[in-house]
């Protein structure tokens, strides 16, 4: 496994026309992959998801956060734990590497187990789950859930990280750091968490009550699943941290992505977003939805890193 570091990676937002209908008729890189990648091809894309391995870095300069404040972040996103690219092997590679990087704080941001249809490996929550455990970091790990794990399993899911004891943030906030050096982190429930229908989803999603618990004027990180709830997040909020779209997973040079699970298409789809002073990092994820493939948006893990650069 070869890991490679970016650093200060920043790709524009591009509004587009909303991709509602095409995400939500089940359509999504299942049949995508299949009409649009040759054989040569696809196997690179799933030798990619399989080996690839990227560390990006980034140093975001939010007007809410000061500089006063000296704080790294690992960002784990989209697991998605199952093989043939995420078997626990894999897993264990990933949790190895977060931990290499020695970052103050480290946020797992949901999505912990494989869904497609071409799982190889299953990856039970035990499993998975005993490996973040071994996830370290000073100010602690914390985690939120995501839309496959609401799907799919969220009971199990929740007992897994329960009996390991990585403290899940769902509509809360906690206080963390030293006197003066203080922050809240705030995790916010899925947006998408419960499926109607006809394409139709409810949220657990709180974003007022998650922000009521924060009772200091300290500066907040506000971690989501998905980034859409970027358009409401206040300006009090310094820096949202978001997975969920795996960067489009499948994306050719010198165009968007074809395929981004949100409202907003490609506006939110990857990378360092800035709207109004407010800042946004969106992971491209480790694992696969859809299919077992990725091309041109390698696994990735994110390292944040806030405060005066010296």
């Amino acid at each position: 496994m070869t890991i490679e570091t970016t650093s200060n990676f920043v790709r524009p937002a591009r509004p587009q026309l909303s991709r509602r209908g095409f995400i939500k008729t089940g359509l999504g890189l299942g049949a995508a992959a299949g009409l649009i990648l040759p054989g040569s091809t696809a196997a690179y894309a799933g030798v990619e998801a399989a080996t690839g391995l990227v560390v990006t870095d980034y140093w975001p300069v939010p007007p809410a956060w000061p500089d006063r404040i000296r704080l790294s972040i690992t960002v784990v996103a989209d697991l998605h734990a199952g093989g043939p690219n995420m078997g626990l092997a894999r897993v264990q590679q990933v949790v190895d590497a977060a931990n290499a990087l020695n970052s103050d704080l480290i946020v797992v941001l949901g999505d912990y187990f494989a869904t497609h249809k071409f799982v190889t490996e299953r990856v039970p929550h035990a499993a998975w789950a005993g490996e973040l455990a071994r996830l370290k970091a000073r100010l602690g790990v914390y985690a939120i859930f995501g839309n496959h794990d609401w799907w799919y399993d969220i009971a199990g899911t929740r007992a897994a990280l329960r009996a390991v004891h990585i403290p899940v943030l769902e509509n809360d906030s906690v206080l963390l750091g030293e006197a003066g050096q203080r922050f809240w982190l705030a995790g916010l429930g899925d947006q998408v968490a419960i499926r109607l229908g006809h394409g139709h989803f409810r949220g657990v999603d709180d974003l007022p009550g998650t922000l009521a618990h924060v009772r200091t004027d300290d500066p907040v990180i506000l971690l989501v699943h998905e980034p859409d709830v970027f358009t409401r997040v206040p300006a009090r909020v310094a820096l949202t941290l978001a997975g969920h779209t795996h960067g489009g997973q499948i994306k050719f040079p010198m165009v968007p992505p074809f395929w981004v699970p949100s409202e907003y298409g490609a506006r939110f789809a990857y990378g360092h977003v800035v709207e109004d002073d407010r800042h946004l990092i969106v992971s491209g994820g480790l694992g696969t939805s859809g299919v077992p493939l990725r091309l041109g948006v390698p696994p990735e893990i994110v390292r944040v890193r806030l405060g005066a650069r010296t």
